[in-house]
């Protein structure tokens, strides 16, 4: 008969970041959704799009790094409540109550949603500090710009900190919406975010630190996939906005 201990109950990773005293931390986990699968290769923004939850094995490696008693939140999209409830099924305890915040939501890019992204990309000038569809000021027609959804994600975020200050949050959202936080997030400089790639399922964290009035942001990841160790999983990469289809990109 063996001696050997059993092995210890596994424990979700958890990034450690000291906090001085005096300081309230509220940590944001952004996930970004799940690959869209049926654009058809067009540019989608609020069209409220299915998503691809197929792939157990990245949900469960998501689900291992989130923190457990956290807030959660989601945009009004169901890709994002598909997403959610794919860690949740990976095994990830369900909370009691998810939110949906409408500001969290992707940039409502009007009548540029339907179009053909390489076809929309080829007749626009080449404008490689936007990293985006457009010029951050620029709103598609009958939509917004991306400074629209900077400034809603930006009063979200504000809110959702007074409400929930101290405290884990994990906020399933959009390419451009976790762009817009990381603009916030690097001293609220909005095309400085649009530099960034956020993949799907990715996982970026952005500490709020606020204390005796003063308040500022720590940037501990980005654009982490914990799954990519396993190379079979390459396929979940999807362009998180207007970059095309690339031998190893779903367009």
């Amino acid at each position: 008969m063996s001696n050997a201990a059993p092995p210890a109950p596994e424990k979700p990773f958890v990034a450690q970041h000291s906090v001085p005293a005096g300081v309230v931390a509220t940590r944001w986990w952004w996930v970004r959704h799940a690959p869209v699968r049926n654009d058809g290769g067009n540019i989608y923004g609020q069209k409220d799009m299915d998503c691809d939850t197929s792939d157990r094995v990245v949900f469960d490696a998501v689900g291992k790094v989130l923190p457990r008693n956290a807030a959660w939140f989601a945009s009004n999209l169901k890709r994002t409540h598909q997403t959610a409830s794919a860690i949740w099924a990976a095994g990830f305890p369900q909370p009691e109550e998810m939110r949906h915040e409408p500001d969290l939501a992707e940039q409502h890019l009007g009548d540029w949603q339907g179009l053909n992204r390489a076809a929309f990309f080829a007749s626009r000038p080449v404008a490689v500090g936007s990293y985006w569809f457009a010029p951050i000021d620029e709103p598609s027609p009958n939509g917004e710009s991306f400074m629209d959804l900077y400034n809603r994600v930006r009063r979200a975020i504000d809110r959702i900190n007074a409400s929930h200050a101290g405290q884990d949050v994990i906020a399933v959202a959009h390419g451009g919406t976790i762009k817009a936080a990381i603009g916030l997030a690097l001293g609220d400089q909005p095309e400085r975010g649009l530099a960034f790639t956020i993949d799907n399922c990715s996982i970026t964290r952005l500490d709020h630190l606020a204390s005796d009035g003063q308040a500022g942001w720590r940037i501990p990841m980005v654009n982490q996939q914990p799954w990519i160790a396993d190379a079979a999983h390459a396929a979940m990469h999807q362009p998180a906005g207007p970059e095309l289809a690339t031998p190893t990109k779903l367009a």
